[in-house]
């Protein structure tokens, strides 16, 4: 038994797509066949069904890094060998606003979990086969989709200290969430591979944001669209 989710290695597949929210974790397993609800210990809520065949696991992971590293290890540890991760981030640009769908392919490491587990200058990057896999899924729905460099962070809101959106923004980055870096580094480290879609649900970016709204039709339509789009890269994957 996995000591954290509480979960039985023999009950998990090779395929998870894991996420923050335990609701939205039942979501994407309403969208399975054959969906079954294994645990729900503290934040992490674990199921298992099938995706046009495949057999995979949905499980949240919580609010930041290091909770949701313990996540990522377990699974990976219950034999997991391929992570998704579908989230919401904030934007840095007019370009794509609430609504719009962003994967990753690298992630900023500005949080302090993975600085403990690897030197400073290893890189957050995620695996090029999932990465491809979710943009090709994404640009069959309609909308707007961007791939590039998000940011990892753990602060949320500000303090006395500036948090340094502006100069991520300045150097490329196009979205910032809470939970990529520690994902990547982990997988790299432990031999898996994995990816990240995000849905943007509003402005990260000073000069750009408003009143902030997570919870507008807006987003729960692009929510739904790239839950959709992860399920569908886990089928392409699958299929190679």
């Amino acid at each position: 038994m996995l000591p954290i989710l509480q979960v039985n290695p023999e009950d998990l597949p090779a395929y998870a797509i894991v996420c923050g929210d335990p609701r939205r974790a039942e979501l994407i397993a309403q969208k399975l066949d054959h969906a079954k609800e294994l645990a729900f210990a503290r934040e992490y809520r674990t199921f298992v069904g099938e995706y046009e065949g495949v057999r995979l696991a949905v499980v949240s992971h919580g609010v930041g890094s290091p909770g949701a590293a313990v996540c990522f290890e377990e699974l990976i540890r219950g034999g997991v060998k391929t992570l998704i991760r579908v989230g919401t981030a904030g934007s840095y640009s007019a370009d794509y606003p609430a609504g719009s769908l962003v994967v990753s392919t690298a992630a900023v490491r500005a949080e302090g979990l993975t600085h403990q587990l690897v030197p400073a200058g290893f890189p957050a990057i995620a695996d090029s086969e999932v990465t491809e896999a979710l943009y090709a899924a994404a640009q069959e729905s309609e909308g707007i989709v961007k791939k590039g460099i998000t940011v990892t962070l753990d602060v949320f809101f500000s303090g006395v200290v500036d948090i340094p959106h502006k100069a991520y923004k300045q150097s490329g980055a196009i979205a910032v969430e809470m939970e990529i870096a520690a994902l990547y580094i982990i997988a790299t480290l432990r031999g898996a591979r994995s990816g990240a879609i995000l849905a943007l649900d509003g402005y990260a970016d000073a000069d750009l944001a408003g009143e902030y709204d997570p919870h507008t039709d807006l987003v729960a339509k692009a929510v739904e669209r790239e839950i959709d789009t992860a399920l569908r890269a886990v089928a392409k994957l699958a299929s190679v």
